[in-house]
């Protein structure tokens, strides 16, 4: 039985077949289709709005999916989450939703804004913030082009950031966060109850987080005499410990771990004046702990 696999179209879709490229899965997308095959011929994909992701995975038409935290809340639909995948459209990390007011408003507290319009996609959870809060708010749904809302089509925006920009080319300000979230890899309820299908997910999410775990990281390999091994161990810092392995002459070993990429420029200069030799830096694809 083929997984069939669920992968966000849109923002998150070039971060999202980047990452499956890394992991060792290439998906071929085509412009005209909606639908996407994959090396494995076990999985078979299909693109969707990170929107609507936990709808079609909760509902079986998914086996799994890749959506957002957010959208899994907003659905108010229950979905397995598998594992979390902390990449974003822009950078490794997570987003922020975030209530944010013009710059020269009178609003400085979430109380200030009761009785207002409040523009936002986030739009059963922005009610939920806000009733949990105590603060009666109009929430209304927005088609896109949240920021250049306020102040004449509403008093505030539940909006999603990763760097602010946006909101301050709009002349906004943040009064507080309302959600932080990431991506997750989200299975539906009968699929991860059957051995098959679940193995197949939990294999997918074993690879996805080995190439998340090896981006912005890389090898390293050297050659060291056991007199100046403890020097070059002094220098190193690894997942764990690094691994030291004999060479055939008896006086040397040969060491092997992983490091941050923008440590390197600095670390093999030191490693060469620690008396370390054949000194290797190589790029990693996965990293599986």
């Amino acid at each position: 039985m083929k997984l069939r696999l669920g992968i966000p179209k849109g923002s998150l879709q070039e971060a999202t077949l980047s990452l499956f490229t890394r992991a060792g899965l290439r998906v071929y997308t085509n412009a005209r289709s909606y639908f996407a095959s994959t090396d494995d011929p076990e999985i078979e994909c299909l693109l969707i709005r990170a929107q609507e992701m936990a709808r079609y995975v909760e509902h079986g038409a998914l086996d799994a999916g890749l959506t957002g935290l957010d959208w899994v809340l907003e659905s108010g639909l229950e979905v397995v989450k598998v594992t979390d995948l902390i990449y974003a459209k822009q950078s490794m990390g997570t987003v922020k939703w975030v209530l944010a007011v013009p710059e020269d408003s009178g609003f400085h507290k979430l109380e200030d804004l009761e009785g207002r319009i409040i523009a936002t996609e986030l739009v059963s959870f922005t009610r939920g913030y806000f009733a949990n809060r105590n603060v009666a708010v109009r929430v209304e749904f927005s088609w896109g082009a949240t920021e250049v809302k306020p102040p004449l089509l509403a008093d505030a925006i539940v909006e999603v950031t990763e760097t602010g920009s946006s909101l301050r080319a709009n002349h906004l300000r943040i009064l507080e966060t309302v959600l932080e979230s990431n991506t997750q890899l989200v299975a539906n309820k009968a699929a991860w109850a059957d051995p098959s299908r679940r193995e197949k997910i939990e294999n997918l999410a074993v690879m996805l987080t080995g190439a998340m775990a090896a981006h912005g990281r890389v090898g390293l390999m050297l050659n060291v005499r056991k007199a100046d091994l403890p020097a070059v161990l002094g220098l190193l810092t690894a997942l764990k410990n690094p691994t030291v392995a004999p060479l055939a002459d008896g006086e040397w070993v040969a060491v092997n771990t992983v490091i941050e990429e923008h440590t390197a420029w600095s670390l093999i200069p030191k490693l060469k004046q620690a008396n370390a030799q054949g000194i290797v830096e190589y790029p990693l694809n996965k990293v599986v702990m």
